[in-house]
């Protein structure tokens, strides 16, 4: 049975983040509220809890897993970012957009692509996610909250609590999120000069980034 804790989306309450960061750090698979739709999170280097995030969101590991992050100096730490890449991080973070980019020997190789060695990054732009990444000191795990066979995520916490209370620690009631999910931008084609790569246009708007 997943706990629930409903938090205030502006002032989320630190004694119940702190209760969903001790769920976090014993393994558990978390629902929290991002600024695109929910999703789904554990730590990076429970390798036990990235398998159950996987199995709950119903993708192998040649799916991309994102690391959400508090900002951009966290960021750089599990991705390498030449200047150009750097400048267009700027300009999308903290927002809803999820950046690919070559990993870093800092992320476990079950967290990024088996081929391509990528990872994709995100910083939110959300309260109470945020708060939650202070308490836990460190990035985050994310899968978009998106059932196994269905196109859409998941937008009512309380449905998403009555679907998953079995296979989730805890759910993060912040109120609804948006049920548009982010945009997803590969910047790896940076590295060799060519033009960044638009692999799915979401909430983000490409204009931001002069794309």
């Amino acid at each position: 049975m997943s706990q629930y804790f409903e938090v205030h989306p502006e002032n989320p309450q630190a004694r119940l983040l702190k209760q969903a960061v001790q769920l976090l750090e014993k393994g558990g698979v978390l629902a929290v509220p991002t600024d695109s739709s929910y999703a789904l999170v554990c730590q990076l280097d429970d390798k036990s809890a990235v398998e159950r995030l996987r199995r709950i969101r119903g993708v192998d590991d040649k799916h991309h897993l994102t690391l959400l992050c508090r900002d951009l100096s966290e960021l750089a730490s599990y991705a390498r970012v030449d200047n150009r890449q750097y400048r267009l991080l700027k300009l999308g973070t903290p927002g809803p957009y999820t950046f690919i980019l070559e990993a870093s020997k800092e992320v476990p190789r079950r967290a990024s692509h088996p081929s391509r060695k990528t990872i994709g990054l995100r910083v939110p732009e959300h309260r109470a996610l945020q708060e939650l990444l202070a308490l836990h000191g460190a990035p985050l795990l994310a899968s978009t909250l998106i059932p196994p066979g269905e196109a859409d995520p998941l937008n009512d916490p309380q449905e998403i609590r009555e679907r998953f209370e079995q296979e989730l620690a805890a759910v993060i009631d912040a109120g609804a999120c948006s049920l548009e999910p982010t945009t997803v931008i590969d910047l790896t084609p940076m590295g060799s000069g060519d033009e960044p790569e638009v692999i799915r246009a979401g909430r983000g708007p490409l204009a931001a980034l002069g794309l």
